[in-house]
Parts: structure tokens; sequence; C-alpha cells
């Protein structure tokens, strides 16, 4: 097994490379507008300091979201060349789920929050009853529309930071991890698990969208 993890989901690019039991090679950059300009060095780097070839990975792994447009598609555009160029299956992930197995990574074990930033003063988030179990489906929302929700559990990721008179107990990590996604992927492969398509989970309505009563000037 050879597993390139990408996400772009978030502020971070975030890059990885999993053999099934450990994690190889990995980059992580926080650049909240440089996703398109920083992924692909970025394998290129995790590559090269593994001492492999594109070719010889098995499956590619991918946050799906949720997370802004632009910056999400970024890595599930990248993810699906990838897997489509080399014949292999690309592995969709929620990308709060890598953030709450890091979050167990880091020693967080009961009830916790991931919550990351949304822009527009929201949150995308979900709870967790441990690192691979979600509460439910993620949600996108003002903080203080779920203060009631999550309250008296930790929370993990950087809307959780943003928010501290919501989140008062935010604890590492903040941003997301592609190594911990890798590592995620690696152990649901091994249980047979199913995975997500690798199609953006966006949570919003698109902001573009065809004018009402706009005037037709085509001949008819």
């Amino acid at each position: 097994m050879l597993l390139l993890a990408v996400d772009t989901a978030t502020p971070a690019v975030t890059v990885a490379l999993h053999d099934g039991e450990s994690v190889l090679a990995e980059s992580n950059q926080v650049d909240a507008r440089r996703h398109g300009e920083l992924l692909l060095p970025s394998v290129d780097k995790v590559l090269a300091e593994a001492g492999l070839k594109l070719e010889a990975l098995t499956g590619i792994v991918v946050g799906v979201g949720p997370g802004p447009y632009t910056g999400l598609r970024v890595g599930l555009v990248t993810a699906s060349t990838f897997a489509a160029v080399l014949g292999i299956p690309v592995h969709g992930l929620c990308t709060l789920d890598g953030l709450a197995y890091a979050a167990g990574a880091a020693g967080i074990e009961g009830p916790f929050t991931v919550a990351t930033d949304a822009r527009r003063k929201e949150v995308y988030w979900a709870r967790y009853e441990d690192p691979r179990t979600r509460v439910g489906e993620p949600a996108v929302d003002r903080p203080a529309d779920i203060a009631e929700r999550v309250a008296g559990v930790p929370a993990v990721g950087q809307g959780a930071r943003l928010y501290p008179e919501v989140f008062p107990d935010a604890r590492e990590p903040e941003h997301q991890s592609a190594a911990a996604l890798a590592a995620l992927a690696a152990e649901r492969l091994a249980a047979g698990a199913e995975f997500l398509p690798a199609t953006p989970l966006y949570l919003r309505r698109p902001d573009a969208q065809v004018p009402k009563n706009y005037k037709v000037v085509t001949p008819q």
C-alpha cells in the first residue's frame, strides 16, 4: 500500500505519503490564498523526500470538505486527475474526520467538537464521541447559534480559535494534517470500510446565480 493524501479544504495545503503502517513524508503549509500554487510542488517534495515516483502509488486520499469552493476544488481536481492518469482509486474522507483523528493522536479521547473557518462569521463543525466516531453530519452555522450544542467539551480546528467565546477550551490541532487523513484512510482500508466519493462537500448554495427576470437580448 502506498497512499498519497491531499487536503485543501482549509487554509492548510497539506500532503502526505503513507505506506499502510506509517507516514513516509509530509508537507504542511498554511496559506489560504495559494492552494493552487503550493499543492503540486508539495506533492513533488514528499515524493522526493521518500525517494519514490508517482507511479508507485496504489491510491489517492483526498479531503472532500466541508470547505470554501476555491480552495477545496484544487485538491479534489488534483486527486481525481492523478487517480485517472495512474488508474488507481481515489478515496474521499470528510476533512473534519481527519482533524478529529489528529486530535486523538494529540491526546483527546472523549467527546469533543471540530470546527473550521467557514468565513462569513460562520464555522463548519461536527461533534465527535471519540476520534473515530462522528455524531451526525457536518454543518455550517454561526458560532453563537450552536453555543449550547458545543458547550462543555473541548474543540479543535481554526474555527475554535477564532471564536473563543463559544469554544473556550480550544486545543491542538488547529490545522488539517494530510498525515492524519492518510493514517485514517489506511485504517479504514484495512477494515474494508467505505469511503466518500471525490466530490466537494460545500454545505452552502453557490454564490453565483442566474438573475431573475433578466432581459433576453438574443433573437427569438
